[in-house]
């Protein structure tokens, strides 16, 4: 059954970008239910305008005065010497009236609950909510939505809603990341600026040489390996309606207001037509506009599935626009072209000859010409002349075969811009009126805001008199109390009962009709109040639960109790692990079918072995969950929530079996204390803090939770990407997915060359998602005391391919580092010398020295 029978068009949420006001104004004049939006401190779009903190109140005022809802995000991971200052924002949104808070970091959730058990949470991208256990897993802390990630697919979507039934809110247009979002660690890695900290340096947008088995593989203009065309659902509204999708979000807070009114316009008119019944799919002229606004080309993304062959066009990385045609003459004064789309006098231009790094020829365009002659309206189609404007552009530098691409409408901005760009309401609301009268008495009038349903009285100061010539009726009071343009009302209907010939001055009908419309207006502009959790007299402090103090640090005096772990990738390392003074290795290999060999090692060596998830769960893979149990390992790497909620429940229902322990990884982005003790609280033996802390973020951690259950990595290589996107396939195979490519990463090894030379290795899992691990070492091993001194206990080196002997070379370092035989400043002199690539610090040293371990 179609859920047009069970659902309406108010159920379904149209959720938009600002960047500022005029984008705000864009998306609700163009019909958003509801707004997201940062301000200037812990949001996922720092280079963006946003708003301040203190603007809350007249922003929520704004929005609600319209019937929309208004989301802050605050979707980064908080340091910890930052929890204070996310308290204090937090505070302010609950004061606001802000209708939620969209989060990715389980610690500021906790930090939420402990000062409100009813504000709204909605878990935001970043949280990497892929599958129905990851959604059950967020239940406790009472979240009112889950963002789901953008490589959910129509079926999982409807299977993720079906079993974990909770609003889910899904990605359908703008820009794709190639990594799963809260998940890529390369701006980190290479700049210091973390996209899990709204500082992306979009790496996954530059040119890489693709290098295979070590050996240059030519991809002619094909560079840009890993940068997405953009997300295009506007077609798939009725799939996705159906698929129980409650929220359609847009992205683009750094976008344009012409932007932002363009694409809500659009997704409107598709979630409108539903509704109404039609099958009407948005038009070519719809496209070409959402095209024109910003475009990589569009794609459905992993929506209809996944397809690597078209997420990918390899070409260019950054908006294009509408393709017009191809150059197939060159002019004294222009260039002649057989037009794809229309164009006209005045349009934006660009010449792409194939290589976006160079300088390219564009402009406006002058004239439009047909034979010779020119055309005083817009071109449709056919061959036509371009004429650029005489300064703009350098015809030398123009080529036979060039693509030629309208960058810019001027008609449709100003079209786009006059739809918020004007004085007056930008929405209308339907207000109902009830009027009833006596003589001798004032006239009484009820008026009902239809969409909210509050309802004031308001009554005139003046009594009713009889009338002598024309006394008041239905056809009056609809002129009269209806004169509201200028207000967000209109009159939808009016109910008038007066007993006899009544009449009261029209300045009474007028100063009633204000008032109302005021204590209306006012009515919607209250904030939304929120439960506050008192703590006593005292004001309730972030630091509260914390295990520790700086004051008084846990010190590990007693060097013989730090132990070392070692994560192998394949079963050689693994032996030679397993010959090392070790308490622990962990395998992680690309394929489940090789984890046997490597726990029957580990038993034949009497060494404690632990099994890896993926980083990913996805609906129906909790076979893997399956299989790791049925190997009995002592432990179990828990890289998603998904894996955590799985593995907690069947230990619940399953009181006879004897569980692995459970050890938490870094991709569970644990920042702060808060998030250390949610995840130790749910059930996790250790945490292993995220790669986004530096060394001195780091120690601020690591003084206010339990370092007896935390891991520090303090050797590996930087996993960067993490994708669904399969190079393998994309480009080594004719397939375009997993189910046709061939399997060439079973055969083959493929690594992505950067433009300083640096070919970084791409991996598979048994998901077949790509990991672009960073092509050098990082060792901390110059902050094992720190670590010590602060009471880590368990080090863990990670390998990816190195040798045996190598294996046992980094191990023996390590451990003489943590014995005190050498230092850790020998073991970096070691490393370094004996890498061919060198090692780096990584983003241990991003931001400079530790300055408080006294």
């Amino acid at each position: 059954m179609s859920l047009r029978t069970t659902l309406n068009k108010h159920d379904i949420e149209l959720l938009a970008p600002a960047g500022d006001w005029d984008c705000m104004r864009a998306a609700v004049a163009n019909g958003a239910n509801a707004i997201f939006f940062g301000v200037e401190k812990f949001n996922a779009r720092a280079r963006a305008n946003n708003f301040k903190m203190d603007e809350l109140p007249e922003i929520m005022a704004f929005l609600h005065l319209y019937g929309v809802k208004g989301f802050l995000t605050f979707n980064i991971l908080v340091f910890e010497d930052e929890l204070k200052d996310a308290q204090y924002l937090i505070e302010a949104c609950i004061d606001a009236g802000v209708d939620a808070v969209i989060v990715q970091d389980l610690g500021v959730v906790k930090m939420i609950r402990e000062l409100s058990p009813d504000f709204p949470i909605h878990g935001s991208t970043q949280m990497t909510i892929t599958s129905p256990e990851a959604v059950e897993f967020t239940k406790p802390w009472d979240m009112e939505r889950v963002v789901l990630g953008r490589e959910n697919n129509l079926k999982q979507i409807k299977a993720i809603g079906d079993q974990a039934r909770l609003p889910m809110e899904v990605f359908v247009h703008g820009a794709l990341c190639v990594s799963y979002s809260g998940q890529c660690l390369t701006s980190e890695m290479w700049g210091g600026r973390s996209a899990n900290r709204g500082e992306c340096a979009q790496a996954c947008r530059l040119p890489y040489d693709l290098m295979v088995d070590g050996v240059h593989q030519p991809m002619g203009d094909v560079t840009y390996l890993l940068s997405p065309k953009d997300l295009a659902a506007v077609s798939l509204v009725p799939e996705l309606i159906e698929a129980g999708v409650t929220s359609f979000k847009i992205e683009g807070r750094m976008k344009t207001p012409e932007y932002v009114a363009n694409v809500v316009s659009k997704y409107r008119k598709a979630i409108d037509l539903y509704f109404e019944g039609s099958d009407e799919r948005p038009s070519k002229e719809d496209i070409r506009e959402l095209q024109q606004s910003f475009s990589r080309g569009f794609t459905n993304g992993f929506l209809t599935g996944t397809n690597n062959k078209q997420l990918v066009d390899g070409t260019f990385p950054k908006s294009r626009g509408v393709f017009l045609g191809r150059v197939s003459k060159i002019l004294n004064d222009g260039v002649v072209l057989e037009l794809e789309a229309p164009l006209k006098r005045g349009d934006g231009i660009v010449f792409d000859a194939g290589d976006p790094t160079q300088k390219e020829e564009g402009g406006r365009v002058y004239d439009v010409r047909r034979n010779g002659v020119k055309l005083e309206e817009e071109a449709q189609d056919g061959e036509v002349e371009l004429i650029p404007g005489r300064s703009n552009v350098n015809l030398n530098r123009v080529h036979v075969g060039d693509k030629v691409w309208k960058t810019n409408d001027p008609a449709l901005d100003r079209r786009l811009r006059a739809t918020f760009e004007r004085e007056g309401p930008f929405r209308i609301s339907p207000v109902h009126i009830k009027v009833r009268g006596k003589l001798g008495e004032p006239l009484q009038t009820w008026w009902t805001d239809i969409e909210t349903g509050y309802t004031v009285q308001v009554d005139s100061e003046l009594m009713l008199e009889t009338a002598q010539k024309r006394p008041m009726n239905d056809e009056l009071f609809t002129e009269q109390l209806g004169r509201l343009g200028g207000t967000v009302y209109e009159l939808e209907s009016l109910d008038a009962q007066l007993e006899g010939d009544l009449i009261v001055p029209m300045r009474e009908l007028n100063g009633l009709r204000r008032k109302a419309v005021e204590q209306l207006e006012d009515a919607r502009e209250v904030p939304r109040a929120y439960v506050k959790n008192t703590h006593g007299n005292e004001p309730y402090n972030v630091y509260a639960d914390a295990a520790k103090s700086e004051q008084q640090p846990n010190l590990l005096h007693n060097r013989s109790a730090a132990r070392l772990t070692a994560l192998c990738r394949n079963i050689d390392q693994v032996h030679a692990a397993l010959e090392a003074d070790i308490d622990l290795v962990y395998a992680d290999f690309e394929f489940i079918k090789q984890f046997p060999a490597a726990v029957e090692a580990a038993r034949t060596a009497g060494k404690r072995i632990a099994l890896a998830t993926p980083r990913i769960h996805m609906p129906g893979e909790t076979g893997y969950f399956n299989n790791i149990l049925k190997l009995k390992p002592d432990a179990v790497l828990i890289r998603n929530t998904g894996a955590l909620y799985y593995f907690m429940k069947y230990g619940a229902e399953h009181p006879e079996v004897q569980m692995p322990e459970l050890i938490g990884d870094f991709s569970l982005n644990v920042a702060n204390h808060k998030s250390a003790a949610l995840f130790l609280q749910t059930g996790l033996s250790k945490i292993t803090p995220s790669y986004d802390l530096n060394i001195q973020q780091m120690v601020y951690l690591l003084q206010r939770c339990e370092t007896a259950k935390t891991e520090v990595v303090i050797h590996q290589h930087m996993p960067m990407f993490h994708t669904e996107h399969c190079v393998y396939c994309t480009f080594l195979s004719e397939g375009t997915d997993f189910t046709n490519c061939g399997r060439p990463c079973e055969e083959q090894r493929v690594s992505l060359q950067d433009r300083v030379g640096m070919s970084h290795p791409v991996r598979v899992d048994e998901g077949c998602r790509n990991t672009v691990y960073n092509a050098i070492d990082q060792s901390g091993a110059e902050f094992i005391n720190y670590f010590m001194e602060l009471g880590v206990s368990s080090y863990r080196v990670e390998f990816l391919e190195e040798t045996p002997d190598k294996v046992s070379e980094v191990l023996d370092l390590y451990n003489r580092a943590i014995a005190g035989e050498i230092t850790g400043n020998q073991v970096w002199k070691q490393l370094k010398a004996t890498n061919q690539l060198g090692v780096t610090r990584g983003q241990l040293v991003k931001w400079g020295r530790v300055d408080s371990m006294e």
